[in-house]
């Protein structure tokens, strides 16, 4: 993939866990340095709906035909509302960056699953999100990725961050998630 500095990318991240229903937000911006657009949607705390709620808040923008690289930050959200990024690729037609600050603790995961219901499904979500690469800075972060190669994902991340070692696209959905629940952005994004 050819990435241009103007390049269309949704970021998405979920505010606090305060109803059952989490408020996620989409942070659609040009490359990592114009915010064009915030997309909102609701997904279950621990639930299972949210690669289905996704798939729907893209495919129903008006940004649909721009967005290039959906962003997550993690692969759960919620809690641990699964998402399928393989699935969310495909029925989107859309390249995703799954990024993560540090490297996720495979074995944690798996004890906490134990007291969910589905703890197999989501679990095999989970494993099905593929290999983790880590890019290296002062600061190293991972990232999981689906219709996109490696070094465009990397070249990607570190063009988007511009504040830190965190994508703007997520930095910005999260500093609106949260101020959107709690009535102020709190905490690093």
């Amino acid at each position: 993939m050819h990435i241009k500095s103007e390049i269309r990318v949704l970021g998405i991240d979920d505010s606090a866990l305060i109803d059952p229903s989490v408020v996620i937000i989409g942070a659609f911006m040009r490359g990592g340095e114009q915010l064009d657009g915030v997309l909102c949607s609701h997904i279950t705390k621990d639930g299972m709906d949210a690669t289905d709620s996704i798939i729907r808040l893209v495919r129903g923008s008006k940004h649909y035909g721009q967005i290039r690289v959906i962003m997550l930050d993690g692969v759960t959200y919620a809690g641990f509302n699964p998402v399928d990024i393989t699935r969310l690729c495909a029925e989107t037609g859309i390249a995703v960056i799954v990024f993560m600050r540090s490297c996720p603790d495979f074995e944690k995961i798996k004890q906490a699953l134990v007291h969910l219901p589905e703890k197999e499904e989501r679990w095999e979500i989970i494993q099905h999100a593929g290999r983790i690469y880590r890019i290296d800075g002062v600061n190293p972060v991972f990232i999981q990725l689906c219709g996109i190669e490696k070094e465009s994902a990397i070249q990607l991340v570190r063009m988007t961050s511009k504040h830190g070692n965190i994508p703007e696209p997520l930095r910005l959905a999260h500093i609106i998630a949260t101020g959107v629940v709690l009535g102020e952005s709190t905490g690093k994004a």
